[in-house]
């Protein structure tokens, strides 16, 4: 049995136990689209007036340049790869501990993964960000702006067409890093994903990558890294309930609840973003009040 705190994992059980009755490529300018070689290799491409050209090999990353360094500084496992299909279309909705979890899921997974990452990731200004952005788009990141909602829209819009080019889409339903290493709640993002593609969703588990790489670190840290995956989630049940609020958050609450149920976390009905927001305000020292002196 999972170790979670009564109050927060029933609130989510009640909210699936009621839900649950419930029944029912041409790149245009500047897009980017996956190209898979005769010889197994897989790289990126942009449309007229992108950034041009073939990028990054990702076979060359993930089996001669970093893909052994990582294998040998943190001893990666996986089980439940059979839960991935050998082909389709699927999104692989995962915990979220550290920037680690984006490249130790690839390694050990056979086929394909594009993940969303957050826009900051291709911002950084002078040559170490242009490096980094390179090298993001390079592995298959798709940057999306958390703030605006026209740009994640673009964002979703741009892994729906991964999925439906039948590629392997990974996200984080948290939608941010969790502070403590808690589950907390989902965003809805993941739940139209699966409705407007109509693919499975497979929970994801990641442990020991917030050991390797700390919120804050700069330096990886040799620590075994597992991962979980669980079977695939059929929501067949909800499609065409594209725009019905309730199911998208039903649907999340499955999610979550797998991924609570295969990592045996602690649930927190709670966004993360929130969490953090909560977690820094209260580090601030008091405000002083005019007239009074500092104790």
């Amino acid at each position: 049995m999972p170790s979670v705190v009564g109050g927060a994992a029933g609130v989510l059980r009640f909210r699936l136990i009621h839900r649950a009755m419930v029944t029912r490529t041409t790149l245009g300018r500047g897009e980017v689209g996956v190209v898979d070689n005769p010889d197994g290799s897989v790289v990126w491409v942009r449309g007229r007036g992108g950034r041009g050209g073939v990028y990054v090999l990702y076979w060359v990353l993930k089996f001669v340049l970093l893909g052994p360094l990582l294998r040998l500084w943190c001893r990666p496992t996986i089980e439940g790869a059979e839960n991935v299909p050998e082909r389709g279309g699927a999104i692989l909705a995962s915990n979220h501990l550290a920037v680690a979890d984006s490249f130790f899921l690839p390694l050990l997974v056979r086929r394909r993964i594009a993940f969303m990452a957050k826009r900051e990731y291709f911002t950084q200004p002078g040559v170490i960000g242009w490096l980094k952005k390179e090298f993001f788009y390079g592995v298959g990141q798709v940057p999306v702006d958390r703030g605006s909602g026209s740009a994640a829209r673009a964002a979703l819009d741009t892994a729906n067409r991964l999925l439906r080019e039948e590629r392997l889409v990974g996200i984080y339903p948290e939608g941010t890093r969790s502070p403590d290493g808690r589950l907390f709640k989902g965003k809805t993002g993941v739940a139209r994903m699966a409705l407007e593609t109509e693919v499975p969703v497979i929970p994801v588990v990641m442990v020991g990558t917030d050991r390797v790489n700390p919120i804050g670190s700069r330096m990886w840290r040799p620590t075994k890294v597992r991962i979980l995956i669980g079977e695939p989630l059929d929501f067949s049940r909800y499609y065409g309930m594209t725009n019905d609020r309730f199911i998208l958050r039903s649907m999340t609450d499955e999610i979550m609840y797998a991924l609570m149920e295969l990592s045996g976390a602690v649930y927190v009905d709670m966004y993360a973003a929130k969490a953090k927001e909560d977690a820094a305000r209260a580090a601030r020292p008091p405000a002083r009040v005019p007239g009074t002196r500092a104790s």
